[in-house]
């Protein structure tokens, strides 16, 4: 059930590493970080965790009207003497688009990155106050 409703919303489904340690050639998951998205009268909010993932492998970009969050988690390293018996945290490269608002200001955009948690704030426009239009008779 799970593939089908991710295949219908577009997700790619979720496949899980083998809790014991193998020498086969195990492809790491593909993972999706989750995602808080915030808004107030001034800015959008955008919270995503991003456990044990430094900030240099994060990237955001704004481009054709998406705001795109992607990045890696990488692996730890196998050590010989340690047995793993649960093994359920993703790692690998990620990827989050979001549509850019019609009121907001692609070009005011702000990401600050703290404790494991990304904050992308995306600020409004300034609307035009309204203007009011003299009728003249004629």
């Amino acid at each position: 059930m799970h593939r089908r409703l991710s295949s219908v919303f577009g997700l790619a489904p979720l496949r899980q590493r083998s809790a014991v340690a193998s020498d086969e050639n195990l492809s790491l998951p593909d993972w999706t970080p989750l995602v808080d998205v915030i808004e107030d009268d001034k800015e959008y909010l955008i919270k995503v965790e991003l456990p044990e993932v430094q900030k240099n492998d994060v990237r955001v970009t704004v481009e054709n009207g998406a705001l795109t969050i992607a990045g890696e988690r990488k692996s730890e390293k196998e050590e010989k003497n340690r047995c793993y018996h649960r093994t359920e945290r993703f790692f690998g490269r990620f990827e989050r688009s979001f549509t850019v608002p019609e009121d907001a200001n692609p070009a005011k955009v702000v990401a600050d990155f703290k404790d494991g948690v990304l904050q992308v704030r995306l600020a409004k426009s300034e609307k035009a106050p309204p203007k009011q239009i003299e009728i003249k008779v004629s």
